[in-house]
This record gives structure tokens, C-alpha cells and sequence, in this order.
């Protein structure tokens, strides 16, 4: 018999908190109905008590999204767990993910409690958590560093107050494979009522092992849960990635004998949307997703894979998703065509008027690139970005020159806060002198930490540009990301979505007080 895996997505709560990575409550949805086509089968959408609005992200994903148990972490107390229970009301099937340190350095130097009052607070949050939902999940923080006769302690007792999946987080990514699933296997056979839980791994990659930790905490230690993001993203070197595990299980079902719900073939498309939307660029030796996963440049693999596949590949492009990559409308295509390809790539836009907006456009993008593929328009609807906060700060015009031997100047035209403003700057070359421009009225102090060009389809001079710029200022960082077949244009674009999120944020901290 097959056992089954659940796949529990984190990429809305623990792949946000990668610095810049930070998404609206529209860009959230959007990414969780895609999440749903790929059939994960829980989404953690956030952490609804940490501000309102991720308080509003979570209840919107629990209210449109039915095929997928949604989730919300919480901190192990009241408020944490009303607030998530509150945003999770109208889910058709809802977890609490409530957690609390248990590793002798978190509850002294962090928590500054001892392990008795961690105890009692972890059986107290658990108890509190199911009389809201029927589905609790408790994680002990800092799992694996944690002293397992205290951990064993801990666990058996929110198992008897409830709690139906039991998740060992390797907090730091401090694990070693065979280690990390012999820990677990380690505390399941010492915990009495184990078998009353779903038994789930967390890892975290800073040394580069989240995967094989995950899955050795499957095959070695019994878990039946993995928690994992699109892309491996998360905070520092990332979490666990999705499409790696869910393939590794999936091609050696010979050794792992789990089953999984996964569509497979919306893999690519998650990555795509993820990777546009965060403006986080997927490496293109990155497995399963990368843009050179199925590439061969080797004659000999050439050769080989011409004459049988299996000689150099143990997974099928198109069973993942990359035959997506199609042309699938023109500059002659409709609004109705249009609006059905939306629907196809998980894109649900709140109103006819923002559907409008996105096909004016696409046209005006079919007019000047003559074949429009996927990946074009994931870039058009997430650059112009059809969410709270992008109006602030979008291009009207820009114009620029450059030649060689003289300094480059732009005049770019653009709307801050719905008034129109016009700058002009010389600089360094045509994308810097935009971008001066620009800064020649906002003056926002912002420090540029990362500029990057991507093309978003490749073969052709005509695919479209895709510019991430990241900023940061007081603490806060952002990204923005801008397309367009003209780079300027594109870059221009990017710094404006940028300063949008973080004046937005701005605004919402002014707003919460």
C-alpha cells in the first residue's frame, strides 16, 4: 500500500518573508488560485494577526479558494489564534497553525520563559485553537535543536489537547539528512499517542540540504507532511522547494511508494507566477523549473536524448508544465479569448474594468511584439499591477537619448499620488537617467540594492524585458517589477512599482499607529 504525502504550501507566509518578496493581498490570491490548480493540498496564507493586511490576504484566500485546506500561523496565544480563526471563517476546510520555541537558547534569550511556562503555554494555545477549528497544527520553533526529552514532553501533550499534525521545523537549516529523519523517527517511537498525528517537516536551506532533510525526515522518520514553497523561497537561503520534493517522490516512486495529489503540470506555471510577481529571477540551472532543466548542449547528450529520451532525462518537460510556453493570442485576438487565456493561467481579476484595463494593454503590447506568449502575460498583468497601492506611483511617458561620446538624459513623465509629474535628469546611461528623473520629484532616499534584467521569453530580440529593482529604506524592503519590450521603459516601470510598495507601506504603518 501507498501511503499519501501531503504537500503544505508555505510560500504565502514563510516564502513572503524574504526580504523584498513582500505581496499584496491581490498578488496573494492570485498566486493561491494557483496554488489550488496545482492542487497543493494546504495553503498557508499567511499570518493573519501580524497586520491587517495579511489579516485580509488570509481572509480572502479562505473565501475563494475551495479545493485546498487554508491555513494561518499564530503565534501560541489568544490573540494570534482569534485573529487567524477570524480570518479563516469562511474556508471550507481551515487549520491553525499555532507555535511556540522549545530550543533551550529561543526560550531563554528570546522568550526569556522557562520550560515549564512553555509547556503550559503550548497545551493552553493548542486547547484555545481547537475550540475554533477542528484541524490544529502545532510547531515546536527551533524543533530540531530543541532537548528531545523535552520536546517528547511538549508533543505528547498538545497531542492530548488536540493537535492533529505535529511539525519538526529545522529552523536555521542546521540539519543533516540521516540525522534530521532519525531525530523524527526518534520522536515518534518515544511520544505515546503519535499515532494520533500527522507527523510534518520544515526545513529550512542554509546549508543547502532542505530537500534532502525533508526527504529523509519522510523515508527515514515517518513524516507524512511536507511544508514547502514554490522556488524554495523564504527567508535567508530559502525553504524547502516544492517542485523538487513533489518530483523526487513522483520519479522514485520505486523508493518512496507515496502518493501525492499534485497536478504536475501546473509546476511551471506556479514558478512563473511566483518568480514575476516577487521579482525573485529562478536560476536557470535550477531544478525542475529552471530555464536550462531540460536543456542539452553536450553533442553527446544531444545525441543520446535524439535517439531515447531516458539516456539523459529522468522527467518529461511537458509533464511539468514547459509545453505551456505557446503562442496563444496576437494583436488580433479578443477581449473573450483574452479573458479565457486569464483564466487558464489561474488570473482572476477583481472587475470588468481591471479586465479592461489589461486588455488595452495587451493589445498595445501585441502591436509592438508580435507573438505573446504566457510568460508575457503574467509580466503585463503583474507590472501593471491590478492590485491596492499600484496607482500610486505609474509611468505616463518617458523619453530619452543617448549617444556615444555624450551624456545620456531622459524626461519621464509619471503620476505620484494622482498628480501628474514630469522630471529630467542626465546620467550614467539611459536607465539611470530615468530613474534620476524620477527621483528628481519623488526624493524618496531609498537605497538600490539590487537591479536585474530579465528576458521573459527567449529566441527572439522582440521578448519583452523584465527589470526587478529592489530598494531599501528604514528597514523596509521592497521590490518592484516592470516589463516592456523597451528595457528603459521596463526599468522605468520597475522603480515605480517599487516606491509604490514601499510608500504604501508607509501608509499602512502610519495607518495602524
Amino acid at each position: 500500500m501507498t501511503d499519501k504525502l501531503v504537500i503544505f504550501d508555505t510560500t504565502l507566509r514563510d516564502g513572503e518573508q524574504s526580504p523584498g518578496a513582500s505581496m499584496t493581498r491581490d498578488e496573494k490570491l492570485r498566486i493561491a488560485r494557483q496554488l489550488e490548480r496545482l492542487k497543493v493540498d494546504v495553503i498557508e496564507a499567511g499570518f493573519a494577526a501580524s497586520s491587517n493586511g495579511d489579516f485580509e490576504a488570509v481572509k480572502a484566500i479562505a473565501d475563494a479558494v475551495k479545493d485546498s485546506v487554508i491555513c494561518s500561523l499564530a503565534r501560541a496565544n489568544d490573540r494570534d489564534i482569534t485573529r487567524a480563526a477570524d480570518a479563516l471563517a469562511g474556508a471550507n476546510a481551515s487549520r491553525i497553525h499555532t507555535f511556540i520555541a522549545t530550543s533551550a537558547l529561543h526560550m531563554e534569550m528570546k522568550l526569556r520563559m522557562s520550560p515549564d511556562e512553555v509547556f503550559e503555554q503550548a497545551k493552553r494555545a493548542v486547547r484555545f485553537a481547537r475550540n475554533r477549528v477542528a484541524d490544529v497544527e502545532f510547531s515546536p520553533e527551533d524543533g530540531y535543536r530543541s532537548d528531545p526529552d523535552f520536546l517528547c514532553r511538549v508533543l505528547e501533550a498538545v497531542i492530548d489537547e488536540g493537535a492533529t499534525t505535529i511539525n519538526i521545523p529545522d529552523t536555521v537549516g542546521y540539519a543533516v539528512p540521516e540525522l534530521y529523519g532519525n531525530f523524527i523517527k526518534n520522536l515518534r517511537e518515544r511520544v505515546p499517542n503519535s499515532d494520533k498525528a500527522i507527523w510534518s517537516v520544515h526545513c529550512h536551506n542554509d546549508l543547502g540540504m532542505a530537500v534532502a532533510n525533508s526527504l529523509a525526515g519522510v523515508q527515514i522518520g515517518g513524516a507524512r507532511q511536507v511544508e514547502c514553497t514554490i522556488n524554495g523561497l523564504g527567508e535567508r537561503a530559502g525553504n524547502c522547494s516544492l517542485e523538487e520534493v513533489v518530483m523526487a517522490v513522483r520519479t522514485r516512486k520505486d523508493y518512496f511508494n507515496l502518493a501525492m495529489g499534485i497536478d504536475i503540470s501546473q509546476i511551471v506555471p506556479a514558478s512563473r507566477m511566483v518568480s514575476q510577481t516577487t521579482g525573485f529571477v529562478v536560476q536557470p540551472n535550477k531544478a525542475v523549473v529552471g530555464a536550462n532543466a531540460f536543456a542539452h548542449a553536450s553533442g553527446i547528450h544531444q545525441d543520446g536524448v535524439l535517439k531515447a529520451r531516458d539516456t539523459y532525462e529522468i522527467m518529461r518537460a511537458e509533464d511539468v508544465g514547459w509545453s505551456a510556453n505557446k503562442i496563444v493570442l496576437g494583436k488580433l485576438s479578443g477581449r473573450n479569448a483574452f479573458k479565457q487565456r486569464l483564466e487558464e493561467l489561474g488570473i482572476a481579476l477583481e472587475s470588468e474594468a481591471d479586465v479592461n484595463t489589461a486588455f488595452a494593454k495587451f493589445k498595445e503590447l501585441a502591436d509592438r511584439k508580435s507573438e505573446i506568449f504566457d510568460e508575457d502575460i503574467l509580466a503585463l498583468v503583474n507590472s501593471e499591477g491590478m492590485s491596492a497601492g499600484a496607482d500610486m506611483f505609474s509611468l505616463i511617458s518617458l523619453a530619452q537619448h543617448s549617444e556615444t561620446g555624450e551624456q545620456p538624459e531622459a524626461t519621464v513623465v509619471f503620476q505620484a499620488r494622482g498628480v501628474e509629474k514630469k522630471g529630467s535628469a542626465t546620467g550614467n546611461g539611459p536607465v539611470d537617467a530615468s530613474l534620476k528623473a524620477i527621483e528628481s520629484h519623488v526624493q524618496s532616499g531609498a537605497e538600490m540594492m539590487l537591479y536585474s534584467v530579465n528576458a521573459i521569453t527567449s529566441g527572439s530580440t522582440e521578448s519583452q524585458g523584465e527589470v526587478t529593482v529592489r530598494l531599501q529604506h528604514s528597514g523596509r524592503v521592497v521590490n518592484g517589477v516592470g516589463a516592456d519590450p523597451d528595457i528603459v521603459v521596463a526599468s522605468a516601470k520597475a522603480y515605480l512599482s517599487a516606491l509604490s510598495k514601499l510608500y504604501g507601506t508607509v501608509d499602512r504603518v502610519a495607518a495602524q499607529g
